[in-house]
């Protein structure tokens, strides 16, 4: 049982982190390849609050939520001056960067070392340590995540960046100012990617830089396209496909080392599929 707990955890986590990226890629028309960045400044800055300062689980997640989101709408800043191609090169270049700050900077990060010995998280001054306590606190804020972000975008707010995203021009005209909308939506996905990388953090309770490099950017892409862009039940629903179908290679009795790279293949190929066949995913309304 503890093993179905476990990826219901999983799914409540990357929930948070492919829904936190559809605002931008299917709700404002903004592609990203940088959450993972994000995802990993959450799960560090957390970790090393609770390892250094000693903070609480809440505090240790609160704080990076705040970081990530000064640092995203630096990056929106500086980023959406360029536009097109541009603008998906540059925040690809600052996935990069992030990624080789967690590898290289031993002295903070411990690098290709990783960090262990990470707390689990506690509520109502109870410690969680079960996956039965995992997924009820971590099915909590998931379930608050995605209302909260459900709420912002059936409100004027979010038919604004609806609006942006198909036709920035007409949005213009209409007297909204469409970089402030974008960097706050910027900051908001930021924010719930940072969400998402502390409880990833405080859950497995080690960090290793792999896990939020340019390939995690990738899947969580893929999930968002795969679901549905535009749709936050196509998030909820590409997760889920996409965690349990590695888990399905398990019981298929197929060797470790061919399994990742079989992984990558039909990956790769559900995103040419649905890039070519049906770009707005399985329930979403947006062509990526």
């Amino acid at each position: 049982m503890d093993y179905v707990f476990h990826l219901l955890i999983l799914i409540c986590i990357y929930v948070i982190l492919t829904v936190s990226l559809n605002i931008l890629v299917g709700f404002t028309g903004l592609f990203s390849l940088a959450q993972a960045a994000f995802f990993g400044i959450g799960a560090y800055a957390s970790s090393l609050l609770g390892l250094k300062l000693g903070l609480s689980f809440w505090a240790a997640t609160g704080i990076p939520i705040l970081l990530a989101m000064l640092i995203g709408i630096v990056l929106a800043l500086v980023t959406l001056r360029l536009g097109g191609d541009y603008f998906i090169l540059a925040v690809l270049g600052f996935q990069m960067m992030i990624s080789g700050v967690l590898y290289n900077w031993v002295s903070v990060t411990r690098g290709p070392f990783g960090l262990y010995g990470i707390s689990n998280p506690s509520f109502l001054g109870i410690s969680i340590s079960s996956n039965l306590g995992y997924l009820f606190l971590y099915g909590l804020i998931s379930l608050a995540s995605y209302g909260i972000i459900h709420r912002l975008l059936v409100s004027p707010f979010g038919r604004v960046l609806k609006a942006i995203r198909e036709d920035e021009i007409a949005t213009l005209v209409l007297g909204k100012n469409i970089v402030h909308y974008k960097v706050i939506v910027f900051a908001i996905s930021s924010g719930f990617a940072a969400l998402a990388g502390s409880l990833h953090a405080h859950y497995f309770t080690t960090l290793h830089p792999v896990s939020f490099s340019l390939s995690e950017s990738i899947l969580i892409v893929t999930i968002v396209i795969i679901g549905g862009s535009g749709s936050l039940k196509g998030s909820v629903l590409g997760t889920i496909l996409l965690i349990l179908f590695p888990e399905a290679l398990r019981f298929l009795n197929i060797p470790s080392e061919v399994a990742p790279p079989i992984q990558q293949m039909f990956y790769g190929f559900l995103l040419i599929f649905f890039m070519l066949f049906r770009p707005q995913g399985l329930v979403g309304e947006y062509k990526v």
